[in-house]
């Protein structure tokens, strides 16, 4: 995709922070973290969404890498995993991407979803069960 902005970064157009990379995946510093060591991990095939990623199993195993030696660079005691699909989800740039966040005691980050107790779980399960 020609402006797509992750696109252009393993074209090498846009200079990127990169930490690790293999013939499929990229890794690289988000330009805007939300902790020291935040990462990007993408495809290096450009996919939109997750839901074009059936045959990307090969992600899996970058992502768990990444993680790690993110976790283990910065001694970080936890790490938050996100990827979003599509902008009400809060998606940004339409290139399949997961941030790998690194969390500490006392930072400032807020992942916060509104819970609520399950209802109907047994007609929702079986709503997702139908479609498989």
């Amino acid at each position: 995709m020609s402006n797509c902005i992750f696109c252009k970064i393993i074209d090498g157009e846009i200079p990127a922070h990169k930490v690790y990379e293999d013939e499929k995946v990229l890794a690289f510093l988000d330009v805007n973290p939300s902790s020291k060591g935040h990462t990007l991990v993408i495809p290096k095939g450009h996919v939109e969404n997750i839901y074009e990623a059936s045959e990307m199993d090969y992600m899996w195993d970058a992502l768990v890498e990444v993680s790690d030696a993110v976790k283990t660079a910065f001694d970080a005691e936890g790490l938050n995993i996100s990827q979003n699909n599509g902008e009400v989800a809060g998606q940004e740039v339409f290139h399949l991407h997961f941030h790998i966040t690194p969390r500490y005691t006392g930072d400032e980050i807020e992942v916060d979803y509104k819970r609520e107790e399950l209802e109907k779980g047994e007609e929702i399960a079986s709503k997702i069960r139908e479609v498989f």
